[in-house]
């Protein structure tokens, strides 16, 4: 009877443990986002550019810089691009909400990283 209750108590130790190994190599939800980011490149998943740091001036952003934005992947900054190509440049960082799947929530999320800069040479 003994021995089986410590072979028990070591098959549920050895379960938590691995268990808790598993976590670790895993960031937590409410870990920074490099974290998390470091953590899914660890686990073998494809690595996302860095988060932005300084605004995102959407006059002058690459593609690779776009990306950096949260919910703006390859596709959606291609689609900034084409606009600004088209439409010639932001005037108001509210125009973003014209590119197809930029919607009123992704542009809440992105309000505070992103700036459009006048053009040079206006001489007002």
């Amino acid at each position: 009877m003994r021995t089986t209750l410590v072979i028990a108590i070591a098959l549920v130790v050895t379960a938590f443990s691995s268990a808790s190994q598993a976590q670790q190599s895993a960031a937590p939800a409410w870990a920074s986002p490099s974290a998390q980011a470091n953590a899914g490149a660890q686990a073998g998943k494809p690595e996302k550019p860095a988060p932005a740091t300084a605004a995102v001036n959407l006059n002058t952003a690459t593609a690779k810089q776009l990306e950096t934005l949260p919910g703006v992947g390859p596709a959606t900054a291609a689609r900034i691009l084409e606009y600004r190509e088209k439409n010639g440049r932001f005037k108001k960082i509210e125009d973003l909400m014209n590119v197809r799947g930029i919607g009123e929530k992704t542009f809440l999320t992105l309000k505070p990283l992103i700036v459009v800069t006048p053009e040079k040479g206006l001489g007002w």
